[in-house]
């Protein structure tokens, strides 16, 4: 083991969840580690904020790896993310609701949503048998490469995958290579054809059938869940775990440049001027900013240039940026009330979101998912859809003032929406907080505000996959430089936590030092007090009373 003056010195650029889970292994690995964050508190886009009382809970749906038994979990556990937490479990995926109230919910067990899709729509028995029949094959599947990346895999970890893989390898085939239109196009009834693409909340697009099954039969077993704390508990129990080990984090610490010397990078230069060195940076950021600012564009390669100079223009790559209305109300919904529901717009509500993409909206009771979110007697409901950063963007820079009111549009639209399908919601709101893609930008400095950086099952995302396990993550004629994160391997947070674990397994063998992770044995509770001081961003909501009479 290195002495403390012999350790290497790592240099980590950002405090989300990829640069949280590298500083973790690299402290557990050997080396000394330090962490800088332009924001003040940990997490990029897996965060919250505070309004009067309120806990605005802004990233997680849902999170892969909540059960044990699996190697999702064992890197929760080695980073101390559900350290004491306990997990909420749903039955539905989620509901959807088209304009004449007709709606349908996506059981997670596949014997219930059999049964409910053919009372629903009896005529679509074949494609509804289908989908269900698949959906119990995944529920018998536990497939998470997520602990080594392919280049390191031992022949052992090979052997134990191709295990897994080869007797349900015409299942991942078919179900991969079958879009969800080509599924919807065999469905007769209208409502099923319109809601099956919006099991996940929006619509993916591009995705086939396989993510589906996968989520919902993972969300069967249980390992699916919801964390106690949230998003921005997960990040605050990764920075625990990260400061438990020795770690360093600078918050308000902005990098205005990776320095480098001779092709090697050497350090940071922070927005202040301060210079930081160290013998390995590793760039957890948003990864058009990294190679255009921080590095001055003097680095890529084949792999980076079809990313960044190609894909990131096509819209098919990109995940869209999000609009957010979070709306807090005295009292709660009825009992029965579903977690999430989808909304399918008409013609004429779509016409009244500013740049509204899907013609949906999102609803989901935030207050369902765990405690703590809202006071005592009070909800909280998050409203969301996918929208267009260029328009809110330009709008932004043109006038403040417009700006302004065309959230509050926003917040109108909700709080009438609301009340046509909850009487009486209008009247109980006290706090409406709109956050637009420019928001998710200003804070976290992601590229046009997306929220999970390059799609899955495009182009895009086998070009990632070239970069992890063909580059190792690196950038040829750059020594001493790593990139990892969404924009390296793709969303989602098991990906991006599992993101800064590969980068540091490539440090260490690179360095010829032995690679090293446990799980955390902190079994304290998990208490509201963990939040820590909560964010504020901003001196007003977008609408604060009640509701004019």
């Amino acid at each position: 083991m290195p002495t403390p003056e012999s350790r290497p010195r790592v240099i980590v650029i950002g405090a989300g969840i990829a640069g949280l889970a590298a500083g973790c292994y690299a402290q557990m690995s050997g080396l000394d580690s330090r962490i800088v964050e332009k924001h003040v508190l940990p997490g990029g886009c897996c965060t919250a904020w505070a309004r009067q009382g309120y806990l605005f809970d802004y990233c997680i749906d849902w999170l892969i790896g909540t059960a044990p038994g699996n190697d999702a979990h064992r890197i929760w556990r080695e980073l101390g993310a559900l350290d004491g937490k306990s997990v909420t479990n749903f039955e539905v995926f989620n509901r959807v609701v088209d304009e004449r109230g007709r709606e349908v919910s996506f059981y997670n067990d596949p014997d219930r949503l059999e049964r409910h899709l053919l009372e629903l729509a009896p005529g679509d028995a074949g494609p509804v048998r289908d989908f269900c029949r698949d959906l119990r094959r995944f529920t018998a599947l536990d497939l998470y490469p997520f602990l080594t990346p392919p280049p390191l895999r031992t022949a052992r970890e090979r052997l134990e995958l191709l295990r897994t893989v080869l007797p349900s390898f015409r299942l991942f085939w078919r179900t991969g290579a079958t879009s969800m239109d080509a599924f919807c196009a065999r469905l007769k009834d209208p409502l099923l054809r319109r809601a099956f693409p919006f099991v996940f909340f929006q619509d993916h697009e591009v995705f086939p059938l396989l993510p589906y099954l996968f989520n919902m039969a993972a969300a069967h077993r249980g390992n699916c869940g919801f964390p106690q704390g949230g998003s921005l508990g997960l990040a605050r129990s990764v920075e625990a775990r990260y400061t438990g080990l020795g770690g360093r984090i600078d918050y308000r610490a902005p990098v205005a440049r990776i320095l480098v010397e001779r092709d090697r990078a050497i350090g940071v230069e922070l927005k202040d001027g301060r210079r930081e060195f160290a013998d390995h940076v590793v760039a957890a950021c948003d990864g058009p900013t990294v190679l255009g600012r921080l590095l001055g564009g003097r680095y890529s390669s084949p792999v980076t240039r079809a990313l960044y100079d190609e894909a990131l223009h096509k819209p098919e790559s990109l995940y869209p940026g999000v609009v957010s209305a979070f709306i807090g109300l005295t009292g709660d919904l009825p009992p029965g009330t579903p977690h999430s529901t989808t909304y399918l717009l008409s013609p004429q509500d779509s016409a009244r979101l500013p740049a509204v993409r899907q013609d949906s909206l999102v609803v989901q009771l935030r207050s369902r998912y765990a405690d703590g979110f809202a006071p005592p007697g009070r909800s909280v409901l998050h409203c969301t859809y996918f929208s267009d950063f260029g328009y809110w963007q330009a709008l932004r820079s043109r006038d403040r003032t417009a700006y302004r009111a065309r959230k509050r549009e926003v917040a109108d639209f909700v709080r009438g929406f609301l009340e046509r399908h909850y009487p009486g919601t209008s009247q109980r709101a006290e706090v409406v907080d709109v956050a637009t893609p420019v928001t998710l930008r200003r804070f976290t400095g992601n590229h046009e505000g997306s929220i999970l950086a390059w799609k899955s099952f495009t182009e895009a995302e086998r070009l990632t996959e070239r970069l992890v396990a063909k580059e190792r993550m690196r950038l040829p004629g750059l020594a001493g430089f790593s990139m990892t994160g969404q924009w390296v391997t793709g969303g989602g947070l098991i990906r991006t936590a599992s993101a800064g674990r590969f980068a540091i397994r490539y440090l260490c063998d690179e360095l010829g030092m032995p690679f090293r992770a446990w799980p955390s044995d902190n079994d304290t509770p998990w208490h509201p007090d963990r939040w820590g001081e909560l964010p504020q961003l901003g001196s007003r909501a977008t609408y604060l009373g009640a509701a004019p009479a």
